[in-house]
């Protein structure tokens, strides 16, 4: 800049003109900045101010040329020049931007996730708050698909050594609020392991479903061998407690016999037990186990084994019942998959209305913004012009 590098001091507006507008033509915004690199085409780099005025947050900052002109004067940071009739400025040719691959790398390793702020919270509000623990150069405030805030940010620092030395700081707090802060990269990381652990949570309960149906699809076929077998019938009776269950009998018989199936219903005073081996067996071994006295909730019961016509009819039933459970479970399923490919399932046809494609990634809890296309807020920290035809911005204000 032509008269840039005087030792006057910047009044706290000047310094928010400057930080702008430096911005717009910074590293970070002008290689993406489809409009202002049109602009910069057309007169060797020249852009007038009548053009600048018209970005939103440089107008709410100041619309006088002649404010704007002198916060520059101020600036050390040499990155931009003004013209001899003081009505257009540009970036300084020794400043050339760099090298694509060199910046990406070098603003990776400088980007930074911090999450805490309020929902509630303005990109100025979080820029001041940052002007107080470094400098930076980018701030990203991430939506979700509602551009709702999600108090969480991807920032840019100026250099690694400031990056770092913001990470390894303790107890960073805004406000009241303890912050989690990571490199971008190690967040990128963590989230893919949660990712990849519910994924794996996920696939194992399924897994364990579908052998669990598969367990009681077997069941039935070898509970019908089971009507020619006698010994596996166990019989009990008392004043139960309602709050006796099915787990109550498993629990007593565990490891003393393999239970097939359990005839009974909470609240109910009786049920039957069959088990795969011989039922008397394992009411010896549960009763040994338990000091002689076998109960349930402590409440004394009646065992006894169940044999000749009594056990057939108990048998069929368990059979009947087992199968229709089945039976159900089935209608069910096939009631779901109707209705998962959008045509009409049990219940009838069902009108599905798209929405939109919903991108997850985080908590808290997570929709990041995809690297590979910009969005509203994937410039971080100011505007777009106020004319239509204009599409220059920052994050977090448009």
């Amino acid at each position: 800049m032509a008269e840039n590098g005087m030792a006057q001091e910047m009044t706290p507006l000047e310094k928010k003109i400057c930080e702008q507008i430096e911005y717009y033509f910074g590293d970070h915004n002008l290689p993406r900045d489809k409009f202002l690199k049109e602009q910069i085409k057309l007169e060797d780099g020249w852009v007038p101010l009548e053009t600048m005025i018209k970005f939103n947050r440089l107008s709410r900052l100041t619309t006088d040329f002649t404010v704007i002109v002198e916060g520059l004067k101020k600036s050390k940071s040499g990155l931009l020049e003004i013209s001899k009739d003081k009505t257009k400025i540009r970036r300084s040719p020794s400043k050339p931007l760099p090298e694509f691959d060199e910046y990406k790398n070098s603003v990776k390793a400088r980007s930074v996730y911090v999450k805490g702020f309020p929902t509630s919270a303005t990109l100025d509000e979080i820029k001041d708050w940052f002007d107080e623990n470094g400098h930076v150069e980018n701030i990203q405030m991430r939506r979700t698909l509602q551009r709702q805030f999600k108090g969480s940010v991807f920032v840019v620092f100026d250099n690694l050594d400031s990056a770092t030395k913001f990470v390894e700081t303790p107890g960073l707090k805004y406000k009241d609020t303890d912050m989690i802060v990571l490199f971008k990269d190690a967040y990128f990381v963590k989230k893919a392991e949660e990712k990849k652990q519910h994924k794996a949570t996920k696939s194992k309960n399924y897994e364990k479903e579908q052998q669990q149906k598969q367990v009681q699809d077997l069941d039935v076929r070898d509970m019908k061998s089971f009507e020619e077998k006698t010994g596996c019938l166990l019989k009990f009776a008392g004043d139960l407690a309602d709050q006796t269950c099915r787990e109550d009998i498993h629990e007593i018989f565990s490891n003393h016999g393999e239970i097939q199936w359990i005839d009974f219903i909470r609240g109910a005073k009786e049920g039957n037990i069959l088990f795969k081996t011989n039922a008397k067996e394992a009411l010896e071994k549960a009763t040994a186990a338990h000091g002689g006295k076998l109960q349930l909730r402590h409440k004394d019961v009646t065992w006894e084994m169940v044999d000749g016509e009594e056990e057939k009819a108990v048998l069929k039933k368990i059979i009947e019942d087992q199968q229709e459970s089945l039976n159900k479970r089935r209608v069910k399923a096939r009631r779901g998959r109707g209705r998962g490919r959008g045509g009409k399932g049990g219940w009838g046809q069902q009108r599905v209305q798209f929405q939109g494609k919903k991108t997850t990634f985080e908590d808290e809890d997570d929709a990041a913004t995809s690297p590979k296309k910009r969005t509203l807020e994937e410039t971080g920290s100011v505007d777009e012009p106020a004319a239509k035809q204009l599409k220059t911005g920052q994050s977090g204000d448009q």
